[in-house]
């Protein structure tokens, strides 16, 4: 735990904090809490503290899209206008399987946003820039591009087909089922996040609060807020069939281009099978480290822009098999 702390001590503080959890063999063998969630106030990190999951996010959007398959609503073979008939023709050729696995060559949305906009960027939106453009930076499926926008048109695509706010659809069908109660896909003036923590950017000795950002209400692609204690439950989840069938599951851990599946990147670690994804926000660094095989899960989230949090969990991991030997 000591050798731990210290990997953690730029974290506690009266600076933004950081939560983790390591997790063996169905039990949280290691809980920590690190710093402050709320600067300002000094409200300290702790286990239930709901942070910002950016990217981690995109896990919870490829599991929404697998209930709807399960059920019949779609395929992963189904195409952009099957589904959104006024789309450019370049829909034709983008399948689900395709979004999912950021293999669509769908044009960045970030760019397409002026850079003197101040007004948030919400899903559909994105779906109206995908609307306004005639090609993609490559013919889909032949090249791995990592694409925000495909998982902001997942989220619409589960709108469209549930007859729910995508927000809603995770709440009902996901968080709630596994007992995340605290979990949200944060809407502004519609939902609450408890126990928040908020972003900052550290520059040298100076903390600045960079909370959100134009693209922050973005949903599909890093919209929800949650805590190590909630992730605990989705990451136990994963091991049965409490959301969708084993099979179905299985396929979304096969990797494609450059080790991705659905929602989750794929590969190995020591020796070791990973699924693991990491997110990255104006205010946020998080990561889940996955090894199945072992039962074995790290999670941090942190509230601060930089640095990378991924070679953090891979220490902590290489600290816990050097105490199995």
């Amino acid at each position: 735990m000591r050798q731990i702390d210290t990997l953690f001590k730029a974290y506690d503080g009266d600076v933004p904090g950081a939560a983790l959890m390591v997790i063996h063999r169905s039990k949280p063998v290691i809980v920590r809490s690190y710093g402050l969630a709320e600067v300002e106030r000094k409200i300290p990190v702790t286990s239930q503290t709901n942070f910002r999951l950016a990217s981690l996010t995109k896990q919870f959007t490829a599991m929404a899209i697998m209930l709807l398959v399960e059920r019949g609503k779609l395929t992963y073979e189904t195409t952009l206008s099957a589904i959104f008939t006024d789309f450019p023709d370049y829909g034709k050729q983008i399948t689900i399987r395709h979004l999912l696995q950021h293999t669509s060559g769908l044009i960045d949305y970030e760019d397409l946003i002026p850079p003197t906009a101040t007004t948030q960027v919400l899903d559909k939106d994105v779906l109206i820039m995908m609307k306004s453009q005639d090609s993609t930076y490559f013919p889909s499926g032949t090249q791995f591009r990592y694409s925000n926008s495909g998982y902001a048109i997942l989220a619409v695509i589960v709108e469209r087909l549930s007859g729910k706010r995508f927000a809603q659809f995770l709440r009902d069908e996901i968080f709630q089922p596994v007992g995340m109660l605290n979990t949200v896909a944060f809407e502004q003036g519609i939902s609450v996040v408890p126990n928040r923590a908020f972003g900052y950017h550290i520059q040298g000795d100076s903390v600045f609060f960079s909370d959100q950002s134009v693209t922050s209400a973005v949903l599909g692609d890093g919209g929800i807020y949650s805590s190590v204690d909630d992730l605990f439950k989705w990451d136990q989840a994963l091991y049965t069939e409490k959301l969708v069938q084993r099979a179905t599951l299985d396929a979304a851990f096969q990797p494609g281009f450059e080790h991705y599946g659905f929602g989750w990147f794929c590969d190995t670690f020591k020796g070791k099978r990973r699924i693991y994804h990491t997110g990255s926000t104006c205010g946020f660094r998080n990561v889940i480290m996955r090894l199945p095989d072992e039962q074995l899960t790290i999670i941090i989230l942190t509230n601060r822009r930089e640095p990378d949090v991924q070679p953090l969990a891979e220490q902590v991991f290489e600290l816990i098999a050097e105490q199995q030997k």
